[in-house]
């Protein structure tokens, strides 16, 4: 749910010349009218959402943020199906007016009054940032300041108010994101590095024994350097969650000082700023949760001995296969909800092999470059010819790189699983070996393992398949 962009006020003048007259006004009708009916309060930020119901933008934001989809209207339970509103400026006029009406209903009249001249004061000064009635503010001592009537002054602070609520509610969402990330990491890290050890033992099986040492001292790494990153992930959750509290609590305490009288308002507001803006500040991270990938020896020289020749079948795409936008709807779909409303306007190299394998072991390597999205691995005839080449098909075994915010993630498929090492820049080798049911990547730059998929079924022919990015 996003927040209204701000809007302007009118100017004093026209508010004063356009509004009705709130001093004689029901105070019933006044009350209905012109107060939240979840806060009980002025409305503040007010919107209008579809059955009619109006409420504070920061009291439905607070109500719907973890409603069902589509949320309902708080009083008639009514189905909104929008959820990016605009202000009512219309009653946030009025809201503003019925505040001028009643200015001082919860200060005592001492407050209200100047000590020296005995009249009200109605003017904020903005230098001293006290309050003066409009002999002080004619005084030699004060004539030079700028003065302005207190009710204006105070929705002027209410909008900053508002907008510093903005900026607190993007960084609790943020954060709240960012920890379901760390959450949804920490589930699943021990079982992925189990079967990462796996992996790399079943490799080094396939090797001299001389190299036991090796396998040895290479699984211990991975132990030791597992173990701290599931421990930065625990305390970066919790420093998230932490943070969470954080913002929530000076969300609700921005909220609160909106509905405070004038005075009060005006009187606290610096420092309330201060805090929310602090507050902001040192937004906790996701940890870089990414395993050493050390070389493996005479792992490419034996890969070597399978290598084959592909040839291609390929043609340009784009934007009818929407491989990408799939595969970010199964993993970040919660946390990215712009993914299904912007389809990608890119193009896409899609290749076949024109040969296709039902037995031995067949190697083959592609040069990824720098690209951010590519595929690379063999999937059966049935997947090539859908037209949508869902991600979680069965009969496909890939290796995904996708571009994720400001870096970008790797997956496999058959089962659909994070890949927590380095992406490779250069080539990408691709093994399968049909009898033992393993599909396997590798970095060919450094000789290491990227992942394998362990005790596969295959049922038909596979053919290699090729999709990148293009600039």
């Amino acid at each position: 749910m996003q927040y209204p962009d701000p809007v302007l006020l009118p100017s004093h003048r026209t508010l004063l010349a356009s509004g009705p007259d709130f001093r004689n006004m029901d105070s019933n009708v006044f009350q209905n009218q012109f107060t939240c009916s979840m806060c009980m309060n002025y409305f503040i930020d007010p919107v209008t959402i579809g059955c009619g119901h109006s409420f504070c933008m920061p009291c439905l934001c607070i109500c719907w943020e973890g409603a069902q989809h589509p949320p309902r209207c708080p009083v008639c339970r009514e189905i909104s199906h929008q959820t990016n509103f605009k202000t009512n400026i219309i009653l946030r006029t009025q809201v503003f007016l019925a505040r001028r009406a009643r200015p001082y209903q919860f200060l005592s009249s001492a407050e209200q009054m100047c000590e020296i001249h005995l009249k009200t004061k109605n003017f904020f000064c903005e230098v001293i940032k006290d309050f003066l009635c409009l002999l002080c503010c004619k005084s030699k001592e004060h004539v030079a300041h700028r003065h302005c009537s207190i009710d204006w002054i105070a929705e002027e602070y209410r909008q900053e108010l508002l907008k510093q609520m903005r900026f607190v509610w993007e960084k609790t969402q943020e954060n709240q994101r960012n920890r379901n990330r760390e959450i949804r990491k920490i589930r699943t890290w021990e079982g992925y590095v189990t079967l990462r050890r796996k992996m790399i033992r079943t490799e080094y099986q396939k090797v001299c024994q001389l190299l036991y040492k090796e396998e040895k001292h290479h699984l211990e790494r991975i132990e030791k350097e597992s173990r701290e990153i599931l421990q930065q992930l625990k305390e970066s959750e919790d420093s998230m969650d932490l943070k969470g509290k954080l913002l929530r609590g000076m969300y609700e305490e921005l909220k609160e000082m909106c509905h405070k009288p004038d005075m009060e308002l005006l009187r606290h507001f610096e420092n309330i700023l201060k805090r929310s803006e602090s507050v902001q500040l040192h937004m906790p991270q996701p940890v870089d949760s990414q395993l050493s990938s050390w070389p493996i020896t005479g792992l490419i020289d034996r890969l070597n001995r399978s290598q084959v020749y592909i040839s291609l079948d390929n043609e340009i795409v784009t934007g009818r296969i929407p491989l990408f936008e799939n595969l970010r709807c199964l993993l970040f779909g919660a946390d990215h909800p712009e993914v299904a409303n912007n389809p990608t306007r890119s193009k896409y190299f899609f290749a076949w092999g024109t040969q296709s394998f039902t037995s031995g072991q067949h190697y083959w390597e592609v040069y990824v470059g720098n690209c951010w999205n590519w595929v690379i691995g063999f999937c059966n005839d049935s997947w090539t010819m859908r037209n949508d080449m869902v991600v979680d098909s069965e009969g496909i075994f890939l290796l995904f790189c996708v571009k994720e915010d400001n870096g970008c993630s790797l997956f496999t498929s058959s089962p659909l699983l994070p890949q927590y090492v380095e992406r490779p820049l250069g080539y990408v080798g691709v093994f399968l070996d049909y009898e033992c049911g393993v599909v396997s990547f590798v970095n060919v730059a450094n000789s290491s393992l990227i992942c394998s998929s362990l005790s596969c079924s295959f049922s038909s022919p596979l053919k290699p398949f090729l999709c990148s990015g293009l600039p």
